[in-house]
């Protein structure tokens, strides 16, 4: 997938990037796959919990097999269409029953390519098995870590994992993070690389971009009165004055914020530091 630059007739596209979307060969989605998304602009209960959200261009759901619990039943690739509410795109599959599903396109997936899920499955890219089944060195993505929930990790454009090796029921996996961790054997995964691995390049030239993607303004908080931001306040622009803080006054450089998660801490072999 080639990179679309445009020309300077404004000062929004003079540096503005696109994807030329060469693989997309279907505009519209399925509609029995897709579902309203109701938008909650960061707020819970009416209040703000997560700020800088808000607004966005409308969009519908698309509902995708993360799972891929159809097992042994062959499906063609019937289409890959752009996804508003991720950075990969997705592909359309026609099962031989007649039902069909969205599944995360994999770089390299092309129409007419038949794939299938499950433990006997020939190893080529799309196809999902567990593994205890992958080659050792295999590239895969939409990993599992509770056998049955769904795929959970490495689901972005242009990510994928690395089976390390096997022992004692669980396969090591290096994340695209570096961390690697244990995951057990029984857990499915589908193999290949997530496609569209040219999203990071893109430059959306214009604020008005962001907006359309959700994403409000952030306003630093030196620039703020004294009373709305502990940086705020002074005469004319100056620094904090004070190690950096939060808005609510807790350090924002430094200080560890989150919670150890003991279920998972145990199943990490190296982290990503």
């Amino acid at each position: 997938m080639a990179i679309k630059t445009h020309r300077p007739t404004s000062p929004g596209k003079r540096h503005r990037t696109d994807l030329v979307g060469e693989e997309i060969t279907k505009k519209k989605p399925e509609k029995s796959l897709t579902a309203s998304l109701k938008k909650h602009a960061g707020r819970s209960h009416g209040k703000i919990t997560v700020r800088r959200r808000g607004g966005g261009a409308k969009r519908r759901y698309r509902i995708i097999d993360f799972k891929r619990d159809k097992r042994g039943i062959l499906a063609k690739v019937t289409a890959v269409e752009y996804d508003p509410n991720r950075s990969a795109n997705i592909a359309l599959l026609t099962y031989t029953d007649g039902e069909k599903r969205y599944i995360l396109a994999p770089k390299g997936l092309k129409i007419g390519d038949e794939i299938c899920a499950g433990e006997g499955v020939e190893k080529k890219i799309g196809n999902a098995m567990p593994l205890k089944k992958m080659p050792i060195g295999a590239a895969i993505h939409n990993i599992e870590l509770t056998a049955g929930k769904g795929g959970q990790l490495v689901r972005g454009a242009g990510n994928s994992a690395t089976l390390m090796s096997r022992e004692g029921g669980s396969a090591q996996i290096r994340l695209p993070s570096g961390e690697i961790r244990l995951v057990k054997e029984n857990c499915y995964a589908t193999l290949g690389q997530v496609g569209r691995q040219e999203h990071s390049l893109i430059k959306l030239g214009k604020a008005g971009r962001s907006r359309h993607l959700r994403k409000r303004p952030k306003v630093r908080g030196t620039a703020m009165p004294a009373g709305e931001h502990p940086h705020g306040g002074g005469e004319g622009r100056t620094g904090p004055g004070r190690p950096s803080k939060t808005y609510k006054g807790k350090p924002a450089h430094g200080k560890k914020t989150r919670k150890k998660k003991k279920y998972s801490n145990k199943y990490i072999v190296q982290r990503r530091r």
